[in-house]
């Protein structure tokens, strides 16, 4: 059974008042939604690949429960973070795997195919972080969108919640984002 979204939000913001045992109830109703977003992240890994989905769940609970000043507002703000952590894993994991000086065959990939942390994919990973810092220098919100949309899974709505923005606006930030990442991601693989 899915929780109702005011559930977890009322357990994310008593467990910022410090009630831990906000925390212990929030574990179970978030877990399956964490799985399913790791399992999003890690879905076309070979299957012998060493960080498994259930590793990747781990490592950003233990990242999330460890964010003690975080004043958490909502389930789409808390999602939303989760998604960035679960990316910083997996590109930390890629750069220490040293995959960024391979790159001779690099290729162009979908967006949606960059996520893949194997062997042949690390650089990517790793290239796609770099675009998105990139992004950010210049307009964080359309790095953010990014991240909360395409990593995040959230919906527009839950997207413009997390920003206090309009859903008008995150449609149009993210359609300008998207296409800059797919510029700047093809640049690179014909210079």
């Amino acid at each position: 059974m899915t929780p109702a979204p005011n559930e977890v939000t009322q357990l994310l913001v008593a467990w910022s008042n410090g009630d831990s045992a906000a925390r212990d109830a929030l574990i179970p109703l978030v877990h399956d939604e964490l799985r399913r977003l790791a399992h999003r992240y890690m879905g076309r890994e070979r299957v012998d690949h060493t960080l498994q989905t259930s590793a990747l769940v781990n490592e950003a609970y233990l990242r999330l429960i460890d964010q003690r000043d975080m004043k958490w507002q909502n389930r789409a703000q808390f999602f939303g973070i989760a998604a960035q952590m679960m990316r910083r894993i997996l590109v930390d994991y890629a750069r220490k795997r040293g995959f960024t000086k391979r790159g001779g065959e690099l290729r162009a990939v979908p967006l949606d195919e960059v996520m893949i942390v194997s062997p042949e994919r690390a650089a990517e990973v790793v290239e796609l972080d770099d675009a998105l810092k990139c992004l950010a220098e210049f307009d964080q919100r359309k790095s953010q969108i990014i991240e909360l949309r395409f990593f995040g899974g959230l919906s527009i709505e839950e997207t413009a919640e997390v920003l206090g923005v309009s859903a008008g606006t995150v449609m149009r930030d993210w359609t300008l984002a998207k296409a800059w990442l797919r510029r700047e991601m093809t640049s690179k693989h014909q210079s």
